[in-house]
């Protein structure tokens, strides 16, 4: 496959931009961003590392954060975002995101910030949830994660839904692509 076109190999252009890849526990978010980092040559930072150690022992016992709970760790994004914009043409940031005040709070002071939002049913995701090893996230919190999720609407512009039934090399492509779009303009 041809990636002349993709971000290392060709001069930097434009703003420096941040990529949340954003979406529900088991919708692929860090597989898609660990591709997408390997494949343009560019930066990524899980936001699940950043979790307070609190909040991990917390999902880990499978139970669901609150709003209160999950502010210092929002609030830590933020702030790694705002460097990762500073020191890198363009970054990936994985993140939830699922409310759209959650997406306000990374948006403050980071205007060079896009999501893609990697959108599923639930029966597909929870089928991927069952067959995860090594996280701590358990099948049963993707109940809360839907209905914690507030789909984007048209009032944020610098949302892309990508939808996640497409086989992985896809949707990889599929995000490449608005990536490399977007750092050109």
């Amino acid at each position: 496959m041809d990636h002349s076109n993709d971000i290392n190999n060709r001069p930097a252009a434009g703003k420096h931009r941040l990529f949340v890849i954003m979406g529900v526990s088991g919708s692929g978010k860090s597989v898609v961003a660990q591709k997408l980092s390997q494949r343009l040559g560019i930066p990524c930072l899980d936001g699940d590392f950043l979790h307070p150690r609190a909040n991990v022992d917390k999902m880990a016992g499978g139970n669901a954060l609150n709003d209160d709970e999950r502010l210092p760790w929002l609030q830590a994004l933020n702030e790694a975002a705002y460097a990762m914009l500073r020191t890198n043409p363009a970054s990936l940031l994985v993140c939830s995101a699922l409310k759209k005040r959650y997406r306000d709070i990374l948006r403050q002071g980071n205007p060079h910030l896009s999501f893609l939002f990697m959108n599923g049913e639930y029966g597909v995701i929870e089928e991927r949830l069952k067959q995860r090893k090594g996280h701590f996230f358990r099948p049963q919190m993707l109940d809360s994660q839907f209905s914690a999720l507030e789909l984007p609407d048209a009032t944020e512009k610098d949302v892309t839904s990508i939808d996640i039934h497409a086989s992985l090399d896809v949707v990889v492509e599929k995000c490449a692509q608005l990536i490399n779009e977007t750092t050109q303009a």
